[in-house]
């Protein structure tokens, strides 16, 4: 059974930073394609930033690009993303899953609630 747990999220100013982990398992982590999705009560799901098996392409959503990195380790079955320069609007509960244009796996974590005050 897939698992995902999802951290790092918090409470941070306009400008600031965070880091977002998600710990893998039960999955062939090494071979899918992830990526981070975040989500705001009343609102669709929205992917945010993908990456490749192998980490060496990635993709981002149009709002977060220039300011937010994802990457992997697959050693550690763990996807992060980077978020620098945040704004008001990125607050939501972020989730990591496969990448929905590959696979989705159906199940997922509690997410990580990011809030950025203005």
């Amino acid at each position: 059974q897939v698992q995902f747990v999802e951290s790092g999220g918090g409470l941070v100013q306009a400008g600031g930073s965070l880091r977002l982990s998600c710990a893998a398992s039960g999955s062939t982590f090494s071979g899918d394609a992830m990526a981070w999705y975040r989500q705001v009560p009343g609102k669709q799901r929205e992917l945010v930033a993908a990456i490749s098996s192998s980490g060496g392409l990635t993709r981002y959503a149009d709002s977060v690009k220039g300011r937010f990195t994802i990457s992997r380790d697959n050693a550690k079955n763990t996807v992060y993303l980077q978020m620098n320069s945040l704004k008001p609007e990125d607050t939501a509960v972020y989730y990591c899953n496969a990448d929905q244009t590959v696979r989705l796996y159906d199940v997922w974590g509690q997410g990580t609630q990011v809030t950025v005050s203005s």
